[in-house]
């Protein structure tokens, strides 16, 4: 199982410095990855009212390709998306950025993708925020052709392309597609489509039934359920050292592929506290330089 950090997007602000110090800390702690969240616009509470999202915009994101653009020139370690909203994007600009990505590191990247809640986000981005769903199952197809044929003529529902391609092609053609979400549906669409996925449940009954959908999913579509990676997450309690330690070890018999640790709201203050706290987190689970 490989263990990797998710950057703590909503409690480093706009310090380029920090972005900067964060990768190449987590690199000589020995983390395989880092996973980025991904919100082009916070809602304004106030006019938005009773608003009841996570996030804001008062809530910092950095722009997780162009971010990657920078990270890949300082941190040696697979970057990940978790996740870009993929339906209120251009799906042909997409292909280009994450090309992009995948180019700079070497072929050490991952997109994730997901349909999102934010709905004042979908209409700022001229998107519908009803057709997300339908939207994400065409355009995952059309990102792994476009990775892989020189010219692509695609007549869908939502995009149009008329005998074009990217050049350069990435490195990995395709560049493996995660899929995030918590729905019947989407694990469906995670069955049929994915090359991994990111749980938003616990090992337990829960992830079992999900396991459960993902399969039979993959089985009616001629795929191998294994073959489908799995990223768990747990969050450090610097309070309780050894609760992070089982929850490693629980994902870890669930058959998590990968997994990722986040230290955000957990009272760590700048980019020292958050690495401080996976320093520990890296002593305690055996990881090394």
């Amino acid at each position: 199982m490989r263990i990797g950090v998710t950057f703590p997007q909503t409690e480093l602000g706009g310090d380029v410095g920090a972005v900067r110090a964060y990768g190449e800390g987590i690199a000589a702690l020995g983390f395989t990855h880092v996973l980025a969240y991904d919100h082009v616009l916070g809602a304004d509470p106030a006019a938005h009212a009773p608003w009841a999202g996570p996030y804001d915009v008062t809530t910092t994101f950095h722009e997780p390709f162009v971010m990657f653009g920078f990270l890949a020139a300082v941190a040696d370690v697979e970057l990940v998306t978790g996740v870009i909203v993929l339906p209120q994007r251009q799906t042909a600009l997409v292909a280009k950025q994450a090309a992009e990505v995948d180019l700079l590191t070497g072929g050490r990247f991952r997109l994730g993708v997901g349909v999102g809640w934010n709905h004042v986000e979908y209409t700022a981005l001229g998107q519908p925020f009803s057709e997300r769903g339908r939207r994400i199952g065409e355009q995952i197809g059309l990102l792994r052709r476009l990775w892989t044929e020189q010219s692509v003529t695609h007549e869908g529902t939502f995009d149009r392309i008329e005998a074009a391609g990217l050049a350069p092609l990435p490195m990995q053609r395709p560049i493996p597609i995660w899929i995030g979400g918590s729905s019947e549906p989407v694990y469906r669409r995670i069955g049929r489509l994915a090359d991994g996925w990111f749980p938003q449940v616990r090992p337990g009954a829960d992830l079992d039934r999900a396991l459960a959908v993902i399969a039979g999913a993959a089985e009616a579509a001629g795929r191998d359920p294994a073959a489908i990676g799995m990223e768990g997450g747990v969050r450090w309690d610097g309070d309780d050292a050894e609760r992070l330690a089982r929850q490693v070890e629980r994902w870890r018999a669930a058959g998590a592929t990968h997994l990722s640790v986040d230290t955000m709201r957990t009272g760590r203050q700048g980019v020292d506290g958050h690495l401080a706290a996976l320093a520990e987190v890296a002593a305690l689970v055996g990881i090394h330089p």
